[in-house]
């Protein structure tokens, strides 16, 4: 690897392919760019969702030593996750010599860290390759929460709690929200959990403690069903359509088409599942809306999450 700056994508778990795919680098290898593990490495930056982390700024630093790499680190920044592809007990060393960094499960709705977590692997026993600035202020990416193992029907919940806290937002009390989709309910449960009002729909009951809670409202049916004209618009405006359908993205997509030519809803959180072979051109399609955030989160699997917040 030659020196200089360069960016680095950590490939959401199990998910190297779709990550290649996307940054049209899938059948070139050596074009330009360097697979290492489940990172790779490129000059140019450009937005990938398949990627769990981007490591930004990405430079070669001399550790000829455990010492000496530490101290390297160290005058770059204070915060540092090693994500070891080989030589994992050096990069265990090194770590020892460095601040501890807490990766602790988080409580939902506390924000996510403000402090700057830099990453780091070794290339070979006298150099890393560390990056000061990534795209997620978590441990490769990955944000862990204490799980509530009582109240939620399904853990399905913890793709909300995810993407509200990367987002920095979440409903107020009393906005309504539509979730579509929604049996058992661990999405309502979010929802009604901050006090908002949840239209809920799915062909599928909900669980009845989900059913119980105020400010809950369960129709059976399609979330296709739907007419924004109706449920939205002008003076009754949906303040956010949230979606974890099993569906093909690009039906989703018409879905949200409809929704936004009508200007019936503000923010919408919905998850593209790929069933099958990843549908790459609709996802772009979504990423297209002026506004939009594709990602996948740590508690996704063949899937994306897409959000947009007004």
């Amino acid at each position: 690897m030659r020196e200089g700056a360069f960016t680095g994508y950590l490939a959401a778990p199990g998910f190297m392919s779709e990550l290649l795919a996307e940054l049209n680098l899938e059948g070139s290898a050596g074009a330009g760019h360097m697979v290492y593990g489940d990172l790779v490495f490129t000059r140019a930056f450009r937005p990938a969702a398949w990627a769990q982390n981007v490591w930004f700024d990405a430079h070669l630093l001399p550790a000829p030593s455990i010492g000496q790499g530490a101290k390297a680190l160290r005058e770059v920044q204070r915060n540092w996750w090693a994500h070891p592809v080989r030589l994992a007990r050096r990069a265990a060393l090194i770590t020892e010599k460095l601040p501890k960094v807490s990766a602790k499960a988080q409580i939902f709705g506390q924000p996510a860290p403000k402090a700057p977590l830099g990453s780091f692997t070794l290339w070979d026993e006298a150099t890393i390759i560390a990056a000061p600035n990534c795209a997620s202020p978590y441990p490769d990416g990955q944000v862990r929460f204490e799980e509530d193992r009582e109240s939620a029907p399904s853990r399905a919940y913890l793709k909300l709690w995810e993407a509200l806290t990367l987002l920095g937002v979440q409903p107020k009390p009393g906005e309504l929200c539509l979730d579509l989709g929604s049996s058992p309910g661990g999405w309502t449960w979010v929802l009604a959990s901050l006090g908002a009002r949840v239209f809920s729909v799915d062909k599928a009951p909900l669980d009845p403690r989900i059913d119980a809670m105020p400010g809950v409202e369960h129709c059976l049916g399609s979330g296709f069903g739907l007419d924004p004209k109706v449920a939205g618009g002008p003076g009754a405006q949906v303040d956010w359509l949230c979606s974890d359908m099993a569906c093909y993205p690009a039906r989703l997509l018409e879905l949200v088409t409809r929704w936004l030519e009508a200007g019936a809803c503000r923010n919408f959180i919905c998850t593209l599942k790929c069933q099958g072979e990843t549908d790459h051109s609709t996802i772009q399609a979504f990423a297209e809306i002026p506004g939009s955030k594709v990602m996948h989160l740590a508690h996704n699997k063949h899937e994306l999450t897409w959000a947009l917040i007004r």
